[in-house]
């Protein structure tokens, strides 16, 4: 019988992240490690990344590189599946390596994953950035 299957939801890794409310953060840990055992099996998605990254930018102040490293644990948890890894990792290294926006990089890692190599933006200062696209005002 398969586990169960759970959307994990930003909150809960928001409590985890900054065990500001420990009692809720000790709930997490109990649910990250049954999904380690294989018990469950958590999913969350892109908008959920967005949202924490934007969460502890503008609430939580840390770095780009305090909220990259974050983020890559999320994404390398055991029983966690994430439909676009592989796009959020592309997208979070540009966040934190060429100081964009985590939405451009993301929106950046996504066109490139889907073979488009031109951005038509009036954004042209982050959007050059990214090995590989062109840019076009239109």
């Amino acid at each position: 019988m398969s586990p169960e299957r759970l959307f994990a939801d930003t909150n809960l890794f928001l409590r985890y992240l900054t065990n500001d409310i420990p009692q809720q953060a000790d709930a997490v840990e109990t649910l990250l490690r049954r999904a380690a055992a294989g018990e469950v099996t958590l999913l969350t998605n892109s908008l959920v990344i967005a949202e924490i990254v934007w969460v502890l930018e503008t609430v939580y102040r840390l770095s780009r590189p305090s909220i990259a490293e974050k983020v890559l644990a999320i994404l390398n948890t055991p029983g966690l599946e994430v439909p676009e890894a592989e796009i959020l990792l592309q997208a979070i290294a540009w966040y934190k390596e060429q100081n964009l926006d985590f939405a451009d990089a993301y929106h950046a890692a996504w066109m490139l994953s889907q073979g488009i190599h031109t951005v038509c933006t009036f954004d042209r200062m982050h959007f050059r950035r990214i090995p590989g696209l062109t840019v076009l005002q239109p």
